[in-house]
């Protein structure tokens, strides 16, 4: 089986840190693209020295570099800026993994409650799925958009879908704060 390649969009925060320490060492995984607007050009070890060795130098945010060279592309970006780099690699037919809460919510009301603002790219909304695979494990498998869930979303999903499911417990009145 040939590896997965990948590509990091916004490698240098947090979250693509994380994913970089995670996928340099999963076996499946060849990482080929990681991006930074403030990093480009750099050795991956001037930022992140325990990553050292990799190989890997930050380049800047370029969508056809990463289409031409990933099957896969992690969007680790700050809220609402997944869509500039969503549209255009699912449409060359990358799939995009959003770690930000972007292409969590279905709803374009919920979405505009909740961030103040209209979504950037609703007709991408109906196309996400939401990445958890306890429950949209076969979905997750087809997807050309998947949605991260954040840790605090799982913490209350899982356990209250299998309350839900054995019945344990109402789903009118579930208000999650």
């Amino acid at each position: 089986m040939s590896k997965v390649r990948v590509g990091i969009v916004g490698a240098s925060g947090y979250a693509g840190e994380e994913l970089l320490r995670l996928l340099t060492r999963h076996p499946e995984v060849e990482i080929k693209v990681i991006t930074s607007r403030q990093n480009a050009g750099k050795d991956i070890a001037e930022i992140f020295p325990r990553l050292a060795g990799t190989g890997l130098s930050f380049s800047a945010p370029d969508v056809g570099k990463i289409a031409k060279e990933c099957d896969t592309a992690f969007l680790a970006l700050p809220h609402g800026l997944a869509s500039e780099f969503a549209i255009p690699l699912t449409e060359a037919g990358v799939v995009a993994i959003d770690i930000s809460a972007d292409f969590r919510l279905k709803s374009t009301e919920k979405y505009r409650k909740y961030y103040g603002a209209d979504h950037p790219a609703p007709e991408l909304l109906k196309t996400a799925v939401y990445g958890l695979p306890e429950r949209n494990r076969e979905q997750i498998r087809t997807a050309n958009l998947i949605a991260c869930p954040g840790c605090y979303p799982t913490s209350i999903i899982l356990p209250a879908t299998a309350l839900l499911h054995a019945g344990l417990v109402s789903p009118e009145g579930i208000v999650v704060a």
